[in-house]
């Protein structure tokens, strides 16, 4: 149980007020990697939009939290935070929606999803993956969940194979269900058993 909120270069926290009000408002105008992980049709957000994601995240979820890169400890290159004068960098945010897992009527079904959010500037460096990685850990480890889901847009094919290689398993589409950038797309969902992140983690 130590380090739960910790993985080897990331610090994972709750919202902090007014602190993490700058991230979502960065989150709301990265257009970027808005489209690559949420259909609502791209536009400028208004303060009360991002209100109402920041109260999902810190309120609804089964777990919502913001991902930070871990500071570098003094001449080490390690990242401990214990030792180091620099703040954690919010770069993003990773959340369990509360969908199965939390409602009491369904509540016995322990399933849930995925939701990640990293600023472009941040992404293909790995961090997305450690997130996935550790909040996996969480929801079947600490959580108790059966199953937890991931999805993506076709057009995505980073995610995707992104997905594949961490182990999830592909249980469809739902066929030119999103208008992107002139054309039809698919939704693609994964998902992952707990068994099958325990023989994962044998074999890490």
């Amino acid at each position: 149980m130590n380090n739960l909120f910790r993985s080897a270069r990331l610090i994972y926290r709750a919202y902090e007020s007014p602190e993490d009000d700058n991230l979502f408002w960065q989150m709301a105008q990265d257009i970027e990697a808005g489209v690559n992980s949420n259909p609502r049709l791209p536009k400028p957000a208004d303060k009360k939009e991002i209100e109402q994601t920041r109260k999902v995240y810190a309120e609804e979820c089964l777990l919502g939290v913001i991902i930070c890169l871990a500071p570098a400890s003094a001449g080490s290159g390690s990242a401990d935070e214990s030792t180091s004068t620099e703040k954690p960098i919010p770069i993003g945010r990773i959340a369990l929606d509360a969908g199965f897992a939390t409602q009491t009527v369904y509540a016995r079904h322990r399933s849930s999803k995925i939701g990640l959010e990293i600023l472009a500037k941040y992404q293909n460096k790995g961090y997305g993956s450690e997130a996935i990685r550790w909040i996996l850990d969480w929801g079947f480890r600490i959580a108790g969940l059966h199953r937890i889901g991931i999805g993506c847009f076709s057009w995505n094919d980073g995610a995707r194979r992104l997905y594949e290689k961490l182990g999830f398993v592909s249980e469809g589409r739902q066929r030119e269900a999103l208008w992107h950038d002139g054309g039809w797309h698919d939704i693609i969902e994964f998902a992952m058993l707990e068994d099958e992140w325990k023989a994962l983690k044998v074999h890490d």
